[in-house]
């Protein structure tokens, strides 16, 4: 008998509230187990406790930017998937800089269709290998 598939565990972080819930109950209604953060600080604390699948984080935010913290969490947890998303071109600097010190992540440009997001997101996670899925 086939194994069900994993629930990949996703973490949403946008300092807008509403944009970090919609975004995160788009993804439970389409079968991943999301959670959503306005603070990229408390998501940082969620993820080094227990490592996410995916992180989808907004760029610019205040005390730690979706660079940083998607830097931080990769820090943590290796295998976890990052998108980073941005409505702001002065970001792609932070994305540069990023780049420089050997970090490559993927942006998305605000606002995404919901179908263009789960579309990138079921991309993602079908390069997890079913270890790290589990």
């Amino acid at each position: 008998m086939p194994q069900p598939r994993k629930r990949y565990r996703v973490l949403v972080v946008d300092d807008e509230e509403i944009i970090a819930s919609t975004l995160a109950t788009i993804l439970r209604n389409s079968g991943f187990e999301a959670t959503h953060f306005s603070s990229p600080l408390e998501a940082l604390r969620v993820a080094q406790a227990d490592a996410p699948d995916l992180l989808i984080s907004d760029v610019a935010m205040p005390l730690l930017s979706g660079v940083e913290l998607a830097i931080a969490v990769r820090k943590h947890c290796p295998d976890c998937k990052i998108l980073l998303f941005s409505g702001q071109a002065f970001t792609a600097h932070l994305l540069e800089a990023a780049r420089k010190d050997g970090h490559d992540f993927e942006l998305l440009m605000k606002p995404i269709h919901p179908t263009d997001l789960l579309k990138k997101v079921q991309k993602v996670t079908e390069t997890i290998p079913p270890s790290a899925a589990d």
